[in-house]
């Protein structure tokens, strides 16, 4: 019997987003100014403040206050009349020395032996129902506000929106897990007052329908355009007004976005959060890492569909074990114990080796932190730092290493396929 799956984004503008992106601007600033940098760092943004709290051990100064304010400018939010925006809003930094008795843990004098930065069960996974190996639901969701985002900056079409934002679509599958339709699409955007409340609702909803909706539609491929019906019930602005948003309207806090941040409810979530965490903490780099995983593994046709679980002990060099589901899809003729014990051969995942493989100790996550950590295109880009005394560093970083296809040709070669 068909059923019925739903996956939702929030924009850069949502406050847990914006603390999530504060967070890590801190963390790309101390790698750029010290590749060993130790960073946890938590962040919470409301009415008119800005609070950043954490451990860090590090060799480089940083103004973190100004590496706030920027990122709240550049996501928009610039105007007094948003009761909170980057040039006035307060910041308050509570930030302080990490503890040693965790770091004992991590750092070692041989770098291949340091230790995992928790403990905790991470999830990687992948679909190969998208090109980029995403739940559909989910990507499709990212679109629309990265389109959504594309519109409020331009300034053209669509002249009243504001940063805060969020998205939600539901599709049908058939028995056999393919999608044969959007079944419903939510979309609710911060926007500037209207004199009339009626056609402000009407105006917006024609706006999103007419104008955001054929935009990303048009990026798709034709067979996935086809699921855009002129059956889809939209629910656009749904509570009506929504003038206050952001971290006026919701407090912000790092790390609650997880699922938004991974698969949007597909495969699993180990429970840890990504940003504001250096990579040596393996809620971060072994996520990614599984991912890398899950990805080459579909890619390279050994299941239409993976999940993969790895997991440590706070200071073990080695991790417990890996776990592996291909819910049923194995294009090989082995089980999922079997095809986890290949991967072990194949996957280095002690902690230095993740860092290493997938270039981790680099300024690469202001990036992640909206639209999802995973799916996105690896790409290399050149990224310039300012510390407060004057210095500047320019680094060329690959971000997003852990979406290359770089281990399919390594992975069929170990399961004997051509």
């Amino acid at each position: 019997m068909p059923y019925l799956f739903t996956s939702e984004s929030v924009s850069e503008g949502h406050p847990d987003k914006v603390a999530d992106q504060i967070s890590d601007a801190l963390i790309d600033n101390f790698l750029a100014f010290d590749k060993n940098s130790k960073v946890a760092c938590e962040t919470l943004v409301t009415t008119g403040l800005t609070v950043l709290s954490g451990e860090v051990k590090s060799e480089a100064y940083l103004d973190v206050q100004r590496i706030a304010r920027d990122v709240i400018n550049s996501i928009g939010y610039t105007k007094g009349e948003y009761m909170f925006d980057g040039n006035s809003c307060g910041v308050i930094s509570a930030i302080h020395e990490q503890s040693p008795d965790i770091n004992q843990g991590v750092d070692r004098s041989n770098p291949e032996e340091q230790g995992a930065g928790d403990q905790g069960m991470m999830f990687g996974y992948a679909t190969n129902e998208t090109e980029n190996y995403m739940p559909l639901a989910l990507d499709l969701s990212h679109k629309l506000l990265i389109e959504l985002a594309a519109l409020r900056r331009e300034n053209k079409d669509i002249t009243y929106l504001r940063p805060d934002a969020k998205s939600q679509v539901t599709i049908e599958y058939s028995d056999d897990n393919v999608p044969q339709r959007i079944v419903a699409i939510v979309i609710s955007t911060q926007h500037d007052d209207f004199a009339d409340d009626e056609t402000m609702l009407a105006r917006i909803k024609k706006d999103m329908i007419e104008i955001l909706i054929p935009r990303v539609r048009q990026q798709l491929k034709p067979e996935l355009q086809k699921l855009f019906t002129d059956q889809i019930t939209y629910h656009i602005n749904p509570t009506g007004k929504f003038v206050i948003g952001g971290p006026h309207g919701d407090t912000g806090l790092t790390g609650r976005k997880i699922i938004v941040d991974t698969y949007g409810g597909k495969g699993a979530h180990g429970g840890g959060a990504f940003s504001g965490k250096d990579p040596s903490k393996v809620d971060r780099s072994a996520a990614y890492a599984t991912r890398h995983i899950a990805k080459n593994m579909v890619a390279a046709g050994i299941a239409d569909e993976m999940l993969v679980q790895v997991s440590y002990a706070i200071g073990v060099v080695e991790p417990l074990g890996i776990f592996v589901n291909t819910y049923g899809t194995a294009r090989v003729d082995m089980t999922d114990g079997e095809i986890a014990r290949k991967i072990e051969q194949i996957f280095d995942m002690r902690p230095y080796a993740i860092e290493t493989r997938l270039k981790l100790r680099n300024p690469i996550y202001l990036e992640t932190a909206a639209y999802g950590h995973m799916g996105k295109e690896s790409r290399t880009v050149t990224k310039t730092f300012n510390s407060p005394e004057g210095k500047q560093v320019s680094k060329e970083v690959e971000l997003f290493t852990w979406e290359k296809l770089d281990f399919v040709d390594k992975v069929k070669s170990a399961f004997g396929l051509s």
